[in-house]
């Protein structure tokens, strides 16, 4: 089978190899943890482990679906070999109630090293990650990352095509099997959609008004990278003509971002150095979904564009923050190693007007860490007093 190659993710878990912490794989459904894991044991087969050294459990596939934990946990360990280490692959985890004691007892065996996987944010939330505090080491995954979209696509395409393509087509990996089909990209779009809508949100968080909840993700995926709060979606909602308050919208919001479908993005006002609790953005995890639920309608390009640094910034192991210095709001504060990046997005920079809009923020900011302006206007790297102004698409492609 060929496969995408995914190195960042897949030399993560090869430092880890062999190391006493539990490999979690975190990542919304469908963006390749499963293939990830198939790829590292194809690794591990490779490099002098035999396969009855692998263990795997997928608990998606439905004969494992009413196992309880003790019961798993015994067959487990009647498969373990004595004199060798033991690799142990337990899929979508979160599906067998009571999971995080059989890893927990697992953990205490010595010749085991544990890789599990899950499509949510809530199971890493909860009590696995008191359970396993200071044990475990977590990788965050997404779908294809621009760089990766383009390196697995058709080479007669230009970049602004591949772009394109990617904002509407789909970042998840299996799309690229429909190759130009949208029809059917938007049918496996679907699919993907509603599973995370049911299974994910709606009977985790037992949502009984479905049609309030569809219409929080219509809002939310429509405004993307603008200013929301709970009170304005939900005097929105009210508006226009629908029953709801505040704290039905919270848990809403909550639940997708815990479905991995969406991300909040806090502000940080920097005078203050303390991040404000109102007011957040939100970012989408899958621009393909996003086009499939708002169509041409939602084509905002700005903000479009926004999300996917947003979701590179995310790849890259920042933290990420809207920056607030007074008046003055900075798009991403985006911090790695205590760092700061500061970071400003826009679609162009050519006319006057919106040069000293993007970049008047960040001269007014009294600090030495570095500050960047990401464009889609295709030129060198420009520098104005110590600013760097880089074409996105270099950026994305790791090219600067």
């Amino acid at each position: 089978m060929n496969y995408i190659k995914r190195d960042d993710y897949l030399d993560f878990l090869i430092r880890h190899k062999d190391k006493q912490v539990i490999k979690v794989v975190s990542g919304i459904r469908r963006c390749g943890k499963s293939t990830l894991l198939d790829i590292y044991k194809d690794y591990l087969l490779n490099n002098d482990v035999s396969q009855n050294q692998i263990i795997s459990i997928n608990f998606e596939d439905i004969s494992n679906q009413d196992k309880e934990y003790k019961q798993v946990y015994y067959e487990i360990k009647s498969k373990l070999l004595d004199e060798k280490m033991n690799y142990l692959f337990l899929d979508e985890i979160q599906n067998l109630k009571n999971f995080e004691k059989m890893v927990d007892s697992l953990f205490l065996i010595k010749n085991i090293d544990i890789y599990i996987t899950g499509s949510n944010a809530y199971f890493m939330s909860g009590e696995l990650a008191t359970f396993l505090s200071g044990r475990y080491v977590e990788l965050k995954m997404l779908p294809l990352s621009f760089k990766e979209y383009v390196d697995s696509t058709s080479s007669s395409l230009t970049i602004l095509e591949k772009y394109n393509k990617y904002i509407t087509y789909s970042s998840f990996p299996y799309t690229l099997h429909y190759n130009d089909d949208f029809k059917s990209t938007q049918d496996y779009l679907l699919s993907i959609y509603q599973t995370i809508f049911l299974k994910d949100i709606v009977q985790r968080y037992e949502i009984r008004d479905t049609m309030m909840l569809q219409s929080v993700i219509s809002f939310v995926f429509f405004n993307i990278g603008s200013r929301l709060s709970t009170s304005n979606i939900t005097n929105t909602l009210i508006s226009n003509g629908r029953k709801t308050n505040q704290n039905t919208v919270e848990k809403y919001l909550q639940a997708l971002s815990d479905s991995l479908l969406v991300y909040q993005v806090k502000r940080y006002n920097l005078k203050g150095k303390e991040i404000l609790k109102s007011i957040e953005k939100y970012y989408v995890s899958d621009l393909g979904i996003r086009y499939l639920l708002c169509g041409v309608k939602g084509q905002d390009e700005g903000h479009i564009f926004e999300n996917i640094i947003y979701l590179e910034l995310l790849r890259r192991g920042y933290d990420i923050y809207v920056g607030q210095n007074n008046d003055n709001e900075i798009d991403f504060i985006a911090i790695k190693n205590n760092e700061p990046l500061f970071i400003q997005v826009t679609l162009t920079m050519r006319n006057e007007e919106t040069y000293k809009r993007e970049i008047t923020p960040l001269k007014k900011l009294k600090n030495s860490y570095p500050k960047i302006i990401l464009t889609m206007d295709e030129a060198p790297i420009k520098d104005d007093e110590g600013i760097k102004i880089i074409y996105a698409f270099d950026w994305l492609l790791k090219k600067s």
